[in-house]
């Protein structure tokens, strides 16, 4: 039988090697989560309808099913590509309601709305909350961030461009609500780097943390 293709899906592809490539981001996923400020490279490509970079779509490939609702920012809504090629790929129903998403795709960190917008998990279950994976114009330039906290040896830098200017004010309160709380995968090109509720957020100006 041969199944229609998705409308706004074009030429755009899945992992050639679906069981090994997801296993491999997954490593570097849980790596970055395990050491907040770590940068890693995902290797290997994915073609996704722009704006989503070939990494964020390897994130969506293995981090998401029919069973975890995405909610994409107004840069990925914008026309239905995106939101097709998630659906084709992966099955998951793409939500309207943040609060309702297992995971947010955020096209422009500088957009980035405020974490109360998305789901914190609940008392007895705090893992029901959302993941966001935000694009970011860089890893290496922009305002200094102090990270500690669970993972981390002392302190470390981390200069990600493109987002808004209270980011560590939000790190700090969305810690403070720990263990609920979101979780935050930041993307620029092939790296990644998580910033997990626990992490301590802080400029390089006012490096002291909460």
């Amino acid at each position: 039988m041969t199944l229609p293709v998705a409308q706004g899906i074009g030429q755009v592809s899945g992992f050639a090697d679906a069981v090994g490539a997801s296993q491999s981001v997954f490593r570097h996923v849980m790596n970055a989560m395990a050491r907040p400020g770590l940068v890693e490279t995902i290797s290997g490509t994915v073609t996704a309808p722009a704006p989503m970079t070939p990494a964020v779509a390897a994130l969506a490939l293995t981090l998401c099913d029919h069973d975890t609702s995405v909610w994409l920012d107004s840069a990925f809504a914008a026309d239905e590509g995106a939101a097709n090629w998630l659906r084709f790929h992966t099955g998951a129903p793409v939500t309207d309601d943040s609060q309702k998403a297992a995971f947010a795709f955020i096209g422009r960190g500088r957009s980035l709305p405020p974490f109360n917008a998305f789901a914190s998990g609940t008392p007895d279950y705090p893992d029901r909350s959302t993941t966001l994976v935000i694009q970011v114009d860089t890893l290496d330039e922009g305002t200094e961030l102090v990270l500690s906290g669970p993972g981390i040896r002392g302190t470390s830098l981390l200069r990600a461009g493109a987002l808004p200017d209270d980011f560590p004010e939000r790190m700090r309160l969305n810690r403070v609500s720990f263990p609920l709380g979101v979780d935050l995968v930041l993307v620029c090109g092939a790296q990644i780097v998580a910033l997990p509720r626990s992490t301590r957020v802080a400029s390089r100006k006012a490096s002291s943390c909460t």
